[in-house]
């Protein structure tokens, strides 16, 4: 399985591919999609678009995990990170490739086994866990490519992102909603 995950930003974007079978991961392609301060916002994320369509196209990847918004204090950062973060995924979609999402405590506790791991925590878990002599220069790169070892745990695992509604996780899960009975064999 081929995995392209992504740290998405206005001004970097980071993606990482990893490609892995039953628990061995390699690292394929790792990189930043970068933009300038003085770039216009829509051909900043023209750029996005049109990069992570040449990776796409190039790497082909079978799944496709990205980073969600961290809501903080400031809701300009928040709404330029939702559009870097609505071309990315608009990206897969268009090529039908099956997207997934992982809030950053996700990210950080499948990675390192604690939501509050420090960057570079999550960096030196990276290296480790691929087999990589150097580390990648930019944060952005390294998030990347623990979203894509996040998602790839959660296939190997079967465990996937979080069910769609209260049913299918009802249909999925009888045993952890509290009250539903169980039928023994």
């Amino acid at each position: 399985m081929v995995v392209l995950g992504i740290d998405p930003g206005t001004l970097v974007t980071g993606y990482g591919i990893i490609e892995g079978r039953k628990g061995n991961m390699r690292m394929i392609s790792s990189g930043a999609i970068r933009n300038t301060v003085r770039t216009p916002m829509p051909l900043r994320l023209k750029h996005i678009f049109e990069t992570l369509s040449e990776i796409i196209d190039e790497y082909r990847p079978d799944e496709f995990a990205i980073e969600t918004a961290f809501y903080g204090k400031n809701a300009q950062s928040a709404l330029k990170l939702g559009h870097a973060r609505g071309v990315a995924l608009l990206v897969a979609v268009t090529r039908n490739i099956p997207t997934h999402e992982y809030s950053p405590r996700e990210v950080k506790k499948a990675i390192v086994g604690k939501g509050s791991a420090s960057k570079e925590q999550v960096q030196y878990m990276v290296r480790s866990l691929l087999c990589i002599k150097d580390s990648p220069k930019q944060y952005d790169i390294t998030d990347a490519l623990a979203v894509s070892i996040c998602h790839f745990h959660r296939m190997h695992n079967g465990v996937r992102s979080s069910p769609a509604t209260w049913k299918s996780f009802v249909s999925a899960h009888p045993e952890r909603v509290a009250g539903t009975r169980v039928k023994r064999s």
